[in-house]
């Protein structure tokens, strides 16, 4: 094999290990999900964020993605804003998390949002690296990785591409499974 034709074969052997790496990077579904408390945004306004608190109230779905206002990113927000009613359906909320500082996520929580759903602050990535959803060849932000995590803590659901189209579709998908095993209480 020439020597063009060997660089080409390694080349290409190591971007398929470089794309294969995201589906290695995200916590093994039953693992329990690591608690955090951050500063979040919803609606343009800062608050304080509970892992363990909100899942007091039902499933979260909570989804890291790279940085704020970047095409994929506002295509991701938007397509989760417009779902938050079906999420909100079977009980559960959704929260984004990302590298960003909050004054940014003041502003993405209202315009790319739509003021639908929170989106937390983890500058130093701390809370990305716990759930193992930080990018490999793009150090400093977050992977494009989605969790479903039941109440008892637990992760139901993961998915790891840098596309934003199949995130939502797949973890409304994974939590309407889980949900047609743990049906909603009955008000009255």
């Amino acid at each position: 094999m020439p020597s063009t034709q060997k660089l080409r074969a390694v080349l290409a052997t190591l971007l398929i290990v470089v794309i294969s790496i995201p589906a290695w990077a995200s916590l093994k579904l039953g693992a329990h999900a690591p608690d955090f408390v951050a500063q979040g945004a919803l609606d343009g306004k800062d608050f304080k964020f509970s892992m363990a608190d909100a899942l007091r109230q039902g499933p979260v779905v909570l989804y890291f993605y790279p940085k704020a206002f970047t095409s994929g990113c506002t295509v991701e927000a938007h397509l989760f804003a417009e779902a938050t009613e079906k999420f909100k359906a079977l009980g559960a909320q959704v929260v984004g998390v990302s590298g960003d500082d909050i004054d940014t996520l003041k502003k993405f929580s209202v315009s790319e949002c739509r003021s639908k759903f929170a989106v937390l602050a983890d500058p130093d990535l701390k809370i990305s690296k716990s759930y193992d959803a930080t990018l490999f060849l793009w150090p400093g932000h977050s992977d494009r990785t989605s969790y479903v995590i039941t109440p008892d803590g637990n992760v139901l659901y993961a998915y790891t591409a840098l596309g934003p189209d199949k995130h939502v579709s797949n973890t409304l998908e994974a939590l309407g499974q889980w949900r047609a095993q743990h049906p909603l209480p009955k008000t009255q």
